[in-house]
């Protein structure tokens, strides 16, 4: 089988930090693993965040005009070189596909997409253009493949069955965190010693690009939380960077080496840093499907989140982890003090973590069912 594969709200070759980026090359990686061919057919971005409906529209045409001279060269190829599905990830109002719906529908093969988002309210608004044109999409597509159970209710209703919607478990490639959770106590001595951190001190970690709106908001709700439980003995290490550093900064300010500020680093330090830690901590507002939490629990370390989003289709709570009530700073405090203070509750919920995702989350399953999925619409 042969996939074309295209994510316009942001390729999955782009070279900055981000979990749709991730998740994009998670994807590919997922299919190929399952002996699928997938092709990244373009790089282009559709995503428009502004609101400018000329923008939209130059973006429209840009995209038509790509996927035009798309379908001329693989009409060229032979038919058995021609991809037999189309697969696009991430769809949404602000990041509307102008190349799939065209190349499958002149190609007469299956349109699939997984991960769409579908928001009524933009009906009327900065971007009904891209509104109109996730409905369209949807409503021809066939097979939209969920990552987010909260999506369902808005994006069933676009498509011409129900039966065209499909839920996947998140998933992830294991390998690095595992390895790095099986050598949790090396690693929490080395951190410790590096950065100068007391040994019966409980280590929480966040990990989180620092851009605005959702991310600034969730480090705030964040800041907040440990300034009710100042009492307690822990240090928070921060790894992220971005545009609104400063600003997540000031949130933490007067909690002076309580909070360790670690930039961006790379994925083997990012690993050791996960098992170190004892407890992963971020507040998550409308985060989807939050991979951070997932990379977390495979390296054995227990999570607390908001329960928005896709966060519950990741942590159970009280089993792999804790949810606090979305936005509720109260809540989320009591959550990190309830882990803070109980070390066997720790080490019991991060077990169930790195057990959840053995069984439910790699990225050889979800091969083999994006595979079967993909079969089964296309001939």
């Amino acid at each position: 089988m042969k996939v074309a594969f295209y994510a316009p709200m942001k390729p999955p070759t782009s070279t900055a930090p981000s979990g749709d980026r991730l998740i994009g090359r998670l994807l590919m990686n997922a299919l190929h693993s399952a002996g699928v061919s997938v092709e990244l057919m373009s790089q282009f971005r559709s995503y428009e965040g502004k609101g400018d409906s000329d923008h939209q529209t130059r973006l429209k045409s840009i995209g038509q005009r790509l996927a035009t001279r798309m379908v001329s060269r693989l009409l060229k190829r032979p038919p058995k070189e021609r991809p037999s599905a189309w697969l696009t990830y991430h769809l949404y109002h602000k990041a509307p596909d102008w190349i799939g719906p065209l190349v499958s529908q002149k190609l007469s093969i299956p349109y699939v997409v997984i991960e769409a988002s579908f928001a009524p309210k933009q009906a009327i608004g900065s971007w009904q253009l891209g509104h109109s044109a996730v409905y369209n999409t949807l409503a021809n597509t066939d097979l939209a493949i969920g990552l987010n159970s909260q999506d369902a209710t808005c994006v069933i209703p676009c498509l011409s069955t129900p039966q065209r919607y499909k839920s996947l478990r998140p998933f992830l490639d294991s390998t690095l965190l595992e390895k790095a959770g099986k050598n949790s106590d090396e690693h929490r001595r080395a951190i410790a010693d590096e950065l100068n951190v007391d040994s019966q001190s409980v280590l929480l970690l966040t990990v989180a690009m620092m851009r605005p709106g959702d991310k600034v908001q969730s480090y705030k709700i964040l800041a907040q939380a440990l300034r009710l439980i100042e009492d307690q003995d822990w240090v928070l290490l921060v790894v992220g960077s971005g545009s609104e550093a400063p600003q997540v900064r000031s949130f933490f300010s007067g909690f002076g080496s309580r909070i360790i500020w670690l930039g961006k680093v790379e994925a083997d330090r990012l690993a050791a840093l996960y098992s170190a830690s004892d407890i992963f901590v971020w507040p998550a507002v409308k985060e989807s499907p939050g991979m951070c939490f997932l990379e977390a629990m495979t390296a054995g370390t227990p999570v607390i989140g908001g329960d928005s989003g896709g966060v519950p289709d990741i942590v159970e709570h009280n089993v792999t982890g804790l949810l606090a009530k979305h936005l509720d700073v109260d809540d989320f405090a009591a959550c990190v003090k309830a882990l803070v203070v109980d070390k066997d509750r720790r080490r019991t919920m991060g077990a169930a973590g790195a057990m959840n995702v053995s069984h439910h989350h790699k990225i050889e399953s979800a091969g083999e069912q994006l595979k079967k999925l993909l079969s089964e619409v296309a001939l």
